[in-house]
């Protein structure tokens, strides 16, 4: 600072020597102004004095002193800044307060929605579960209950695999292990005792059951095998054959059904093939009711023997009925010769019933006996 005055005044004085010179001289080099441009607001305030100095008119007049109280300057920028910001502050606190209120409200609905979407599902849930536990107990009392269904086929959904399922009753038809028809193979070749038969003309009912063409005879017919004898009830048609000879079966059969006095039940099996026309067929055909499930009982007779093959050799084994409701505990005796029925004769009951036959059954290692 005083270099720069003492510079100042110098200037000065040169300048007001060049006034009285006659002769001009070099002047001294210039300072570079821009030395001068940091000092020159510090120096305004002095140099004014320096120059009345020098001017001879004494100092200029003092000027009370700037100099800032750097405390108290602070002090009274701070308090007008606190008292503006405290304001401020108070908003931005309440902001903050309101927001936390805001999303802790939020927050709760949040958490009664969720807990809203617990219940829900526990109730779906629980619901679902009792109607699964409703479903399930009607399904075990309708598996329980007992079916007394009669309507049965020979195919499609009331068909042989399904028979059990119709009536309670028929639980054998699925569930015994001596059922019938079966391939007769293997037989043990013994002397079987002769079939005694007392057939004899007889008067007769026929009804076409849906099932098969069946014909009711009269009492007085008689089988004797095994020191036992049997009535004859009834005979009925079915093709093709359902017994099968070593895997070889036939275009029909007839089955003539007997019961004992003890209640036994006895079904003589009387394979067909195509050849000679047959008496007793005809005669059955000439009497066929007109309508299913009507019975008719012609006016004349018809002779049982006339089904009977000449030989009578047989296969025999216990088996059951071939239909509902598959009673077991059945003597069967399967003659070894065919008899035979016209081409015509075997057409006219594929008319009526083209398939009739149940499949055949497992064995399960029953003994089979052949006549010699």
């Amino acid at each position: 600072m005083r270099h720069l005055i003492a510079l100042f005044a110098c200037s000065l004085a040169m300048a007001g020597a060049s006034a009285s010179d006659p002769a001009p001289k070099p002047a001294a080099p210039a300072k570079p102004v821009a030395e001068f441009k940091a000092s020159d607001a510090k120096l305004d305030g002095k140099s004014a004095d320096v120059k009345a100095i020098l001017e001879g008119k004494g100092s200029a007049p003092a000027k009370p002193s700037i100099k800032p109280d750097l405390k108290t300057a602070a002090v009274r920028t701070q308090a007008p800044a606190a008292a503006a910001a405290a304001p401020a502050a108070h908003d931005e606190d309440q902001s903050e307060v309101d927001l936390s209120v805001r999303i802790a409200e939020r927050l709760a609905q949040l958490r009664e929605q969720q807990a809203a979407r617990v219940a829900s599902a526990a109730r779906a849930k629980k619901a679902a579960d009792a109607k699964r536990r409703k479903e399930a107990e009607a399904a075990i009392a309708a598996a329980n209950k007992p079916k007394n269904g009669t309507h049965w086929t020979y195919e499609g959904e009331y068909g042989p695999a399904n028979w059990s399922n119709i009536n309670s009753n028929w639980a054998k038809c699925s569930t015994g292990n001596r059922q019938s028809p079966i391939d007769l193979r293997d037989g043990m070749k013994v002397d079987l005792e002769q079939i005694a038969f007392d057939y004899h003309p007889t008067s007769f009912s026929e009804i076409d059951n849906g099932h098969t063409i069946q014909v009711n005879v009269g009492g007085g017919n008689f089988l004797t095998v095994g020191n036992q004898t049997y009535e004859l009830q009834q005979f009925h048609f079915h093709r093709p054959s359902e017994e099968r000879i070593n895997g070889k079966g036939t275009e029909m059969v007839i089955h003539f059904v007997h019961r004992s006095f003890e209640g036994k039940l006895l079904v003589l099996a009387v394979l067909l093939e195509r050849g000679r026309a047959n008496s007793l067929i005809q005669t059955v055909w000439n009497n066929l009711p007109l309508e299913k499930l009507t019975s008719v009982s012609p006016s004349i007779v018809l002779d049982p023997n006339e089904g009977l093959p000449e030989k009578r050799e047989y296969f025999t084994y216990m088996g059951s009925l071939t239909e509902p409701p598959c009673t077991e505990d059945v003597l069967w005796i399967v003659m070894k010769q065919p008899m035979q029925a016209s081409p015509a004769q075997m057409a006219l009951f594929s008319r009526l019933y083209p398939l009739n036959a149940r499949p055949v059954q497992p064995s399960n290692g029953r003994m089979i006996k052949e006549s010699n």
